[in-house]
């Protein structure tokens, strides 16, 4: 196989990295960003933990306090039906 350099950012190769970690974690074994990219693009890194997407989601204390604002908007309008 040949090798080729890609230029990524800085913040996608500490995705790639942590990606990486956890494949070498579940198969107890050193393993590629090649490795990574392929059971990636196979669909094989699923996680069912909500936790594993803590800290993947980098936002400005700007965008929180809009996002707050929004979701107590919308919550105003939610109307929980009778029964």
């Amino acid at each position: 196989m040949a090798s080729k350099t890609v230029k990524v950012s800085n913040e996608n190769y500490i995705w790639l990295l942590h990606l990486a970690s956890e494949l070498q974690r579940r198969s107890n074994r050193p393993v590629s960003f090649d490795e990574v990219i392929h059971t990636l693009k196979e669909g094989k890194m699923k996680s069912d933990k909500l936790s594993d997407l803590a800290g993947s989601w980098n936002i400005s204390d700007k965008e929180v306090k809009k996002m707050k604002k929004d979701f107590r908007k919308g919550w105003k309008k939610w109307k929980i039906p009778s029964v």
